[in-house]
């Protein structure tokens, strides 16, 4: 059996870094992406089961990377965790209406993330 996959897309190489430790413990394969353009790239070529996504990124934010991915071939598929410092009502209710899946806050740590990704299927 394949493992699941994850990608973490995140502007800070510290966030990438924290979040692989976690969710490679929760027995995933982990790709990084710094931004939406390099995610959109990678999930051109391979879908991730799951994506970590930060909001606020240069080149292509969060926001506009996850419409792009949910109009992709296979783009419902993955299971897409918002996880940002962005904690108002109208912006989280915005990333549920363009698909995400979940929202994580940060800071998160491993409890947290493990609860998340339960929440959404994905362990």
């Amino acid at each position: 059996m394949s493992l699941k996959t994850c990608l973490i897309v995140d502007d800070s190489r510290i966030i990438r870094k924290v979040a692989r430790r976690i969710v490679e413990g929760l027995g995933f394969e982990v790709d990084e992406a710094a931004d939406g353009s390099e995610a959109l790239a990678f999930c051109n070529s391979i879908m991730p089961d799951v994506v970590l996504l930060d909001w606020s990124m240069p080149v292509m934010d969060g926001l506009t990377f996850l419409r792009r991915l949910r109009a992709m071939s296979g783009g419902t598929v993955p299971k897409v965790l918002f996880c940002t410092i962005e904690t108002r009502a109208a912006r989280i209710a915005e990333a549920l209406s363009a698909g995400a899946d979940d929202y994580v806050m940060k800071p998160f740590d491993g409890e947290i993330l493990q609860s998340k990704f339960a929440e959404v299927g994905a362990v």
